[in-house]
């Protein structure tokens, strides 16, 4: 990183950089499908493409390696094997349908992954692009050999296609939803997809055969149609010139990439050579029991700099600025001390004695007994 920078300045050249984890590209770079797609190149070499490609789709190409290779955890070899394997596909899966796939661009391990189909099927779909050149509508899916209606009717959805016959093909909406979009459009006076103005009474999506839920994720692949739910996300860091730590200073803000999350804090990566720590307590306002309650693996997140060690090139963070994590701590010692002196028992103060003289007790014992 050091020598990219350097390189950088010393040219004078426009263009950044980003750091891209490794994880598992020796992996892939070593299987069948990576010497079928770049046969006359080195292993090395195929890690190198597929860290670049990381950066312009990273799911398309982690959905390539097995997710056990790109390190889930702290105890991953510590859990049930079966357990974590069904999870993790749970997960993958979830991602992928979430996200969608292009069917004339998603690989055969991207298509494997989509509700409906299977390592066959999609075979099948990469089989008849390249025999038939790209699929222009959903319905085509129908001419795939192994794929019925029944898979159809699952794995159309999410699915997509740009530049097609039919513009509903480009969005989420189903095509079972097709009518009702359709009707929803010129209900609205809408002639063309992307248009913000759309907004249908909910009381009459009987109207439409559709209930409210349906109606609203329609209005939403309308306004936005080539929607991605991981545009909300952060993207990489792109960088120009790397950090010494001689130029940090307590307070400063930075934008990192949380590389490590363990069970006392979180590392993220700044641009030092060594990853700043995040300690476990300064993370929240509210008191958290492990870090992943806030951050995860790959988050890009704001951090302000806590604590700086030259000795040993180390830096402590904080996902707070400094003042709120100040008044955070004075407001915890405040109610600390408060509890203190309410558990504390009350001093009663013992009741004085009264006096009684001889007379008095005599007429007391008389009164009582009588004599």
């Amino acid at each position: 990183e050091k020598l990219v920078a350097e390189l950088i300045h010393e040219h004078k050249l426009d263009v950044s950089y980003a750091i891209v984890s490794e994880a598992g590209a020796s992996v892939w770079s070593a299987q069948e499908a990576a010497r079928k797609e770049f046969p006359d190149i080195e292993v090395e070499e195929r890690s190198a493409v597929s860290i670049g490609r990381r950066l312009l789709d990273p799911l398309a190409e982690l959905i390539k390696i097995d997710p056990q290779s790109i390190g889930v955890g702290q105890y991953q070899h510590d859990l049930p094997q079966k357990a974590l394997t069904e999870r993790l596909d749970e997960v993958v899966m979830k991602s992928v349908n979430r996200t969608g796939a292009d069917l004339n661009t998603a690989s055969l391990e991207l298509l494997t992954h989509i509700s409906g189909l299977n390592s066959g099927t999609a075979q099948e779909i990469v089989n008849y692009r390249n025999e038939n050149g790209r699929f222009t509508n959903r319905k085509q899916l129908l001419k795939v050999k192994k794929l019925g209606p029944k898979a159809f009717t699952q794995c159309a959805g999410f699915l997509r296609i740009t530049d097609g016959d039919e513009p509903l093909d480009q969005t989420s909406i189903h095509p079972e939803s097709y009518e009702a979009a359709r009707k929803l459009m010129q209900a609205c006076g809408i002639t063309k997809l992307g248009e913000a103005d759309i907004s249908f009474p909910k009381e009459k999506t009987a109207e439409l055969g559709i209930d409210e839920y349906t109606l609203e994720d329609i209005e939403e692949a309308i306004r936005q149609p080539l929607r991605d739910y991981r545009d909300q996300f952060d993207g990489a860091l792109l960088k120009s010139d790397v950090l010494n730590i001689s130029d940090l200073h307590v307070g400063d803000q930075l934008s990192g990439t949380v590389r490590n999350v363990v069970d006392f804090g979180a590392f993220v990566d700044i641009g030092l050579h060594e990853d700043g720590l995040v300690h476990l307590s300064h993370m929240s306002m509210k008191r958290i029991s492990h870090p992943s309650e806030c951050v995860a693996v790959n988050d890009i997140v704001k951090v302000w700099v806590y604590q700086i060690d030259e000795a040993r090139n180390r830096v402590q963070l904080s996902l707070l600025p400094l003042d709120q994590l100040e008044q955070r701590d004075a407001a915890y010692r405040y109610r600390k001390a408060a509890g203190k002196h309410n558990n504390q028992r009350p001093k009663h103060n013992k009741p004085v004695k009264k006096e009684v003289s001889m007379d008095d007790a005599l007429a007391r014992l008389k009164e009582r007994f009588g004599k």
